[in-house]
């Protein structure tokens, strides 16, 4: 059964280092820096958790302080980049405090650390450290507009950012913080700075809230009216187009410049990845054990099969039986299987193809049978369905924005294709380092698995800052990756 647990040679492969060149190929740390076409005096960075600097499940001092954008402004300031202002959190420790009580202590926490729990290296989340700090209002304006759970759709809401509706689940308490009047829009804030230069990275959750779930909402694809949509919901991929097309309209009509990203598959990212699909050791007592526990499921499934119920495929993709020496499967709910009624629940043992989730690694106890005699919930696996509705989002997403930046003639950056890079064997190198999407050890991942480091952010940071010279002719030069900050160890 699986823990998060992190070994020191693990913890070795973080400083081990190869003799292979960076792998940025327009190293430009011997040009005379220069703008180009671009004018970066006044940037403005628009975007979701990814753009604040969030992770270790929160956002604080010092991931904003290496937010991508914010090592992005510190070269631009090199070719004439002027102040870069963020809304910087009160403390190092993030979370909300009255927001954490009312959710019941699973949202609003403070940031992950790792913590020794029961013999093994864990992720563990601190206490809030506060409660909001309203820090908008008229004329305060801020240069980086990543707002934490946002979807593409929810920038151009008015009210957004009105406490009054936190409660109520029509606000967000991150665009609260600084949103210039209760009726607010986030593309509003940005556009009414008059920016000179902008990022946008924005869709992302528009599919990640529904994997980070299970697949716990529904695929809204043909549905154009966000307004009838859950929070876990997958966006209708012209929705998301339409939104992110208004807002480069709205960040272009002045004559500024900008650089636009793509959406990064959820497979890459360790949330999905960490926990293994076939998480069940063989061992010869407790299979026995476990395969008479399903005889009587088995022979349920068996029955629907005869009687035309289930097909045989469905009949062979529910059957429960553990074998002996080598990973099994962990027993899963899965909604998507034909409904026989509550003596037959829809249960099967998870395959190849389906992406047990890193919250599941707490279930995973042999103690409680989790996984085994107890089902994992839906919440705790991204089926193989369930991915496919996922990946063909964004695929559609990404096709789409694509299409927007190059009708506006912008720069580009394929976030997705560097995030694969990321996920491969081979991972990245930078100045003789290699980094990987490995959980924790690979060392571009923070402790949510899902947001990076301050390393992974230089390395998304660098990226941007290659594509916007390209199409700028810029002369902007690379950060080392290796001076910013990865996980810390206790």
């Amino acid at each position: 059964m699986k823990k998060i647990l992190i070994s020191t040679v693990a913890v070795s492969a973080l400083l081990f280092t190869v003799s292979c060149n960076t792998d940025f190929d327009t190293d430009v740390s011997n040009v005379v820096v220069t703008n180009g076409e671009a004018n970066f005096t006044k940037f403005v960075s628009v975007g979701n958790s990814l753009t604040s600097g969030f992770r270790d499940g929160a956002l604080y001092s010092d991931g904003q302080l290496q937010s991508f954008p914010a090592i992005m402004a510190q070269q631009m300031k090199l070719a004439g980049g002027g102040e870069f202002k963020q809304p910087m959190m009160p403390n190092n420790i993030g979370g909300f405090s009255s927001l954490f009580v009312a959710s019941g202590q699973t949202e609003f926490y403070g940031k992950l650390t790792l913590k020794v729990v029961a013999g093994a290296l864990s992720p563990t989340p601190s206490a809030p450290a506060g409660d909001i700090d309203f820090i908008g209002g008229a004329g305060k304006m801020f240069n980086n507009m990543g707002v934490p759970g946002a979807k593409s759709y929810h920038l151009g809401v008015a009210g957004y950012g009105n406490p009054a509706g936190i409660s109520l689940g029509l606000a967000n308490p991150y665009f609260a913080r600084f949103a210039t009047s209760v009726s607010a829009k986030v593309i509003d804030d940005a556009v009414n700075q008059a920016p000179t230069f902008f990022s946008l990275w924005i869709g992302n959750n528009d599919v990640l809230s529904y994997a980070t779930s299970g697949g716990a909402g529904v695929d809204r694809t043909g549905n154009l009216n966000p307004a009838t949509y859950g929070s876990n919901d997958i966006t209708d991929p012209n929705v998301v187009a339409g939104a992110i097309s208004g807002y480069v309209n709205a960040l272009t009509a002045n004559g500024a410049k900008g650089v636009i990203a793509n959406i990064p598959n959820v497979t890459s990212i360790p949330f999905f990845t960490r926990v293994p699909n076939k998480p069940i050791p063989g061992a010869p007592a407790t299979v026995t054990a476990l395969n008479n526990a399903y005889a009587a499921y088995n022979a349920g499934i068996l029955q629907a099969k005869d009687l035309g119920a289930i097909t045989q495929a469905e009949y062979n993709a529910r059957l429960i039986k553990f074998t002996v020496g080598v990973a099994n499967g962990a027993v899963i709910l899965d909604k998507d299987l034909t409904n026989l009624g509550p003596n037959v629940p829809p249960l099967r043992m998870s395959t190849s193809k389906d992406y047990i989730l890193l919250t599941a690694s707490s279930q995973l106890n042999p103690t409680v049978g989790g996984g085994t005699s107890v089902p994992l919930a839906d919440k705790y696996v991204l089926t193989e369905k369930e991915t496919a509705r996922v990946l063909t989002a964004t695929a559609a997403y990404n096709a789409k924005i694509k299409t927007i930046a190059d009708g506006k003639d912008l720069a580009f950056v394929d976030a997705n294709a560097k995030m694969m890079e990321l996920s491969g064997a081979s991972g990245i190198q930078f100045d003789g380092v290699k980094y990987t999407a490995a959980f924790v050890t690979g060392g571009t991942f923070s402790l949510d698995g899902v947001h990076l480091t301050g390393r992974g952010y230089a390395l998304i940071a660098n990226e941007f800052l290659k594509q916007i010279n390209l199409k700028y002719k810029s002369t902007l030069p690379m950060v080392n990756v290796n001076n910013y900050q990865g996980v810390t160890f206790p």
